[in-house]
């Protein structure tokens, strides 16, 4: 069984740490048998602190850290002068007890826990879109990309701001075990499997006048014309906009252009009918508006760095075996 330890330190935000018992706490196999342990540690056994008005109590110190399979850092409240992007010896100590080969993830501002041990440097990294300024000043090293609501480097992660803690979890679930695994996991958590776009969509911005349009309806729409080709033109018609304004929108609410948005979409589509059907590599490409083939799998490789076949194998096996 994969070990999630959950690294609980002063100040820490209650919500983002209850996200990964209640993910990786949920997920099963076939047989309703837990794929996951889950262990919540501090720095020492006892009391933690916590940002709301309540304290919590660990029964595991960071040794628990020495057989982490994945270690999850929520983010935390420092002290009044505390500067986040310098690492307090006690952590830095706990730190290194993570063993090669251990998965690292970030939730949220304990991004700036990784970036601080050095674990960051020059890799692709997120965090929260309001820390992303003073982020880039403290890290220079780290290719931080604020726009997403994760970021997936192979054993290092992170995700942006409070719920994208979910969406980070639930990926990695998919990731172990396949989406059908990952899909009942946010069924029983009554959470969106995955979630359009990325931290775009939340950047403060003037709200517009209550009678301007919204792009969701054309979206709902496309999803289900994905089968097939759809041009711009098509989508800002629908929206009964011009291509500008719906182009312009979009990109507010979403957080990339039309385009990037049907490619991912027909990306997820695809997945979804390797990960659960026989059918045909060609005929999942026409299903998921792909056309050809090689298209879908020039798509599927730059996204998901493997063909649809070796996709297939992996995920189809791993879904089977759950």
């Amino acid at each position: 069984m994969h070990r999630v330890v959950v690294l609980a330190l002063d100040g820490v935000y209650p919500f983002e740490l209850s996200i990964p018992v209640r993910i990786f706490g949920t997920a099963a196999d076939s047989r309703g048998e837990p794929l996951y342990e889950v262990v919540t540690c501090g720095l020492d056994p006892g009391p933690v602190v916590t940002s709301a008005d309540f304290a919590i109590t660990v029964e595991h110190g960071a040794s628990a850290i020495d057989d982490a399979g994945t270690l999850v850092l929520p983010p935390f409240e420092c002290g009044p002068g505390v500067p986040r992007d310098v690492l307090p010896s006690r952590l830095a100590a706990a730190l290194r007890r993570i063993r090669p080969g251990t998965r690292v993830v970030s939730i949220c501002t304990a991004s700036y826990v990784l970036a601080a041990a050095g674990l960051l440097d020059g890799r692709p990294a997120t965090t929260h879109w309001n820390e992303a300024d003073r982020f880039r000043r403290a890290f220079p090293a780290v290719r931080l990309d604020p726009g997403v609501l994760f970021v997936d480097d192979g054993d290092v992660l992170t995700a942006a701001g409070v719920a994208s803690g979910v969406d980070l979890c639930l990926h990695l679930v998919r990731r172990d075990h396949g989406s059908a695994v990952a899909n009942r996991v946010a069924r029983l958590c009554v959470v969106p499997p995955w979630r359009e776009g990325g931290q775009a969509q939340f950047i403060d911005r003037p709200v517009p006048e209550p009678a301007a349009a919204s792009t969701s309806a054309t979206r709902q729409w496309a999803l289900g014309e994905l089968h097939r080709p759809i041009v711009l033109t098509e989508l800002a018609g629908h929206a009964r906009m011009s291509v500008r304004t719906f182009s312009r929108r979009f990109r507010e609410e979403v957080g990339m252009t039309p385009g990037q948005w049907l490619v991912q979409e027909r990306v997820r589509l695809a997945r979804h009918l390797l990960e659960n059907t026989d059918l045909p590599v060609d005929r999942v490409a026409a299903d998921a508006g792909f056309g050809t083939g090689a298209s879908m799998r020039r798509h599927l490789s730059g996204v998901l760095g493997v063909a649809p076949l070796a996709y297939r194998h992996a995920f189809r096996a791993r879904t089977a075996s759950a």
